[in-house]
């Protein structure tokens, strides 16, 4: 017991010295420093229950239809799923994508959340920029901008989490920049895209489109790695194979 005790306060040592150190590069208010330190204890011991290391890179994937995040978490060279969170709301209008401005629907596709990103000050508690609207978004004319996960459970085309749920979010986002994470990828999807999935929405008219995001779906099934992601031609196009995520490469915003 004395020895988990000694364990657990070098890694809350470890967690403030990094704070301090690579702070100035990462936002943070009053607010975010509270909730972190709120909730870093009760998170390192679910890590560790897990075998996941404090600080590994993240990935998200959210699946509007059933109103769930996943939250991964880089082991080796995979990911493991930590965690999925219930999402309070992600506006009043459904699937598929968001088109244009004040048109009640929150994105689907595959985007890029870097530190800047970050918001401990938003009006929503804590919030990230997922980077709506990528590439993909402006060559096909879509508008729209500051679409967010944050909290207050409350929204109108972002992804709300309950405020509880958000500190935990935000915290690993954190802890994962603090640790040398460039950026990590949010997949957004209508929903699971396995075959009676497909087959039950084979009639909606963005069924094309979303034959599209399934390649990236399925390729980070088989895989549990996040595929690389270009657009090309108007198309998501994805290089899934280890040898080519060796060279980094990222969506052009």
């Amino acid at each position: 017991m004395k020895q988990q005790i000694i364990v657990f306060s070098i890694i809350v040592i470890i967690f403030l010295i990094s704070l301090i150190s690579y702070g100035q590069n990462i936002p943070s208010s009053s607010r975010s420093q509270k909730a972190i330190k709120r909730v870093t204890p009760i998170l390192i011991r679910e890590l560790s229950k897990k075998n996941f290391k404090w600080g590994s890179p993240i990935f998200i994937r959210i699946f509007k239809e059933s109103k769930e995040l996943e939250l991964w978490l880089k082991d080796g060279i995979q990911y493991r799923l930590f965690k999925i969170y219930k999402i309070c709301t992600y506006g009043p209008e459904g699937l598929g994508p968001k088109i244009m401005q004040g048109d009640g629907k929150a994105p689907e596709g595959f985007y890029f959340v870097t530190p800047i990103q970050l918001n401990p000050i938003s009006d929503f508690y804590l919030s990230f920029d997922i980077g709506y609207p990528n590439k993909y978004d402006k060559l096909h004319g879509r508008t729209g901008n500051n679409i967010m996960v944050h909290g207050k459970c409350t929204s109108i085309g972002c992804f709300a989490m309950t405020d509880s749920i958000m500190e935990e979010i935000y915290t690993l986002a954190d802890a994962a920049f603090r640790n040398g994470q460039k950026s990590f990828q949010i997949h957004i999807f209508p929903f699971r895209m396995n075959k009676e999935n497909m087959k039950k929405h084979k009639n909606s008219i963005w069924f094309n489109f979303w034959k599209n995001l399934k390649e990236g779906y399925d390729l980070f099934e088989s895989s549990h790695i996040p595929p690389n992601v270009e657009v090309i031609e108007k198309k998501y196009i994805f290089y899934g194979d280890i040898d080519s995520l060796k060279i980094n490469r990222h969506t052009i915003p």
